[in-house]
Parts: structure tokens; C-alpha cells; sequence
């Protein structure tokens, strides 16, 4: 089969597309034939190096996968051959860029139903990392504020929609170009941060902050006092720790996505429920994936890439 793997880390020139084996699935595993693949900020840091996650060299990216199962290993009852999946996957392990992929069958759900399903592999780890740092990690609970940094992103998009149908007020930072977007996705209040000090812009304490984007940690320490007493402060930047507060009982966490079928399942059905809107901003051949971790090593890529074999 044909895939994307690197030997050795550094620049995107070390990806190679080249003919690997087809792999076997072993016991509770599943082979499923790859539709496609997501690109994610993380696949870079991996090739790269400077993201400390344990892969065996050489190492297929694509954590991020859907395509329908091919073959089954020994006490595989959950899927059958033939059955469309979406799932993420073990990051350390061989991921979608390629033509097949091995992983254990509890990375895997039922791939939603209203979408194609090579679109559907720009959800799994985006989406899981929206709604955990929401309420697993930050506890949203209905009629609370929260103020999402960086809401323009696919991650702030996500939280968006989902923080609005939980029944929380949302104010969302964004600038000019993603501002009807985030509107779209149903902000209560949108604070043009290229014009207006977020700090002069809210004007209630808010129960929660969550961060998404790359910001000072001098910056990031001032919205602190922007969070109620008792409240909380989520971030995804896992490069720096979240600032808290402890005299005000403000506690902080940083998301590190978690693989968790029952909770990619909800989101599959919000899919196709209408409730959750999957972006796909780009389709690409899998040949073309180096270029695009060389337009990521510049800081170009925006919005979501999804990797067709």
C-alpha cells in the first residue's frame, strides 16, 4: 500500500511517500481501508520533534482517520467488514496517511451518516478537544459566561456551538475575517480583539476562560481577573501552563485531547442532528502532504485540511 511515513524527525522534506506493507490486524484490533486522513497542528510537532510523543520510527501521521473497516482481529465484535468509522487514534502509534491503518477498535465509532465520509475525518480530536475542555475538564454547566480566546479557529468554532447548546452565554474573541463564522456558530457577544482590549471589552466577571490561542503568558495572566471567584481557566496551548489564582479559588487546567469513544459518538449524533456544523476547509491528495506540513513549518495552514488516499 501506499503511504506517508518519516524516518527520522525535522523539516517536512524527511516525509516520504512510499510503498509499505499492508498491516494485519491483531487481536482486538481493526484494519479499516482509509478515506481520509485530518492534518493537525500536532502531526507537525511530531514530525519536527519538539512535541514529546513517545512514536516509533518511521512513523505514519494522521491521528485523525475515517474509512470502513476491512478486516477484523480476534474478539472483534463491535464493527463488521463494510462498516463506515471515524476514529483517534492512538498518537504514538501508525496513524491515517495511508492507504490502510491498524488501531484497536475502541478508537472507532460509527462514522456519521450526513456527511461524506472522507469529510468526516476532520471531526474526532478537534471536536473531543472542544467539548472536553468545556465540561470535562471545565465543568460548563447552563446559565454560566464564558469567554473563549481564539474562538475563530476550528477548536473555537466547535466550543462555540457546543457551549451555546449546553445554555451558556458565550463571548468569543476573533478578528475581522472569522468574525461571521464565529457568529454563525451562535457567540453571544464577538470582541474584534485587532480593535478593542478584551480586558475593556468584557464587562461581567465570567465563570470560565478558555484559551485557544497562542497569546503572551503576560497577556494571558491579566484575563485572569476577567474569571469570577471560584471559577476556571482552560487552556489547549500545552507549549505554557495556565495562569490561576489561588486566593480567589480560581483554579486552571491545560487539555490534553483523550481518546473517548462514548463522547465521539455524542458528537457524531449532534452531526448529524444539525446541531454540530463539520468544516472541511480543504481536501488534498495524500501526495501532497508534504507540502502541507511545509506550508504548517511556515505557519500558513488555516482552518481544516483533510488527506485523501
Amino acid at each position: 500500500m501506499k503511504a506517508v511515513r518519516f524516518h527520522e524527525v525535522g523539516g517536512p522534506e524527511v516525509l516520504r511517500y512510499e510503498d509499505v506493507a499492508q498491516p494485519t490486524p491483531a487481536a482486538g484490533q481493526v484494519r479499516v481501508r482509509v478515506a481520509a486522513s485530518a492534518f493537525n497542528a500536532a502531526d507537525n510537532g511530531m514530525r519536527a520533534g519538539f512535541l514529546p510523543i513517545p512514536v516509533v520510527l518511521p512513523h505514519v501521521p494522521g491521528y485523525d482517520v475515517s474509512g470502513t473497516v476491512d478486516a477484523v482481529g480476534d474478539g472483534v465484535d463491535e464493527f463488521a467488514v463494510g462498516d463506515a468509522v471515524i476514529g483517534f487514534l492512538p498518537m504514538a502509534e501508525d496513524g491515517g496517511a495511508a492507504e490502510y491503518v491498524v488501531a484497536p477498535v475502541d478508537a472507532f465509532v460509527a462514522a456519521p451518516t450526513s456527511v461524506p465520509l472522507a469529510d468526516a475525518a476532520a471531526l474526532p480530536s478537534v471536536a473531543l478537544t472542544a467539548r472536553q475542555a468545556l465540561f470535562d475538564d471545565g465543568g460548563l454547566e447552563a446559565g454560566q459566561r464564558v469567554l473563549i480566546v481564539g474562538a475563530g479557529g476550528v477548536v473555537g468554532k466547535y466550543a462555540i456551538a457546543l457551549a451555546t447548546r449546553a445554555g451558556a452565554h458565550v463571548i468569543a474573541t476573533a478578528s475581522p475575517r472569522s468574525a461571521d463564522a464565529v457568529r454563525a456558530a451562535g457567540a453571544d457577544e464577538i470582541i474584534d480583539h485587532t480593535q478593542t482590549g478584551v480586558l475593556d471589552a468584557v464587562s461581567q466577571p465570567v465563570d470560565m476562560l478558555l484559551n485557544l490561542a497562542p497569546i503572551e503568558p503576560d497577556e494571558f495572566t491579566a484575563l485572569v481577573r476577567l474569571v469570577r471567584d471560584g471559577g476556571v481557566v482552560v487552556s489547549t496551548t500545552a507549549w505554557m501552563p495556565a495562569p490561576d489564582d489561588a486566593e480567589r479559588n480560581v483554579r486552571s487546567v491545560v487539555v490534553f485531547v483523550r481518546s473517548d469513544a462514548e463522547k465521539l459518538t455524542e458528537l457524531v449524533s449532534l452531526v448529524d442532528s444539525g446541531d454540530l456544523t463539520l468544516e472541511v476547509t480543504r481536501r488534498i491528495p495524500l501526495t501532497e502532504l508534504p507540502a502541507l506540513h511545509a506550508e504548517a513549518a511556515q505557519g500558513r495552514v488555516v482552518g481544516k485540511v483533510i488527506v485523501v488516499p
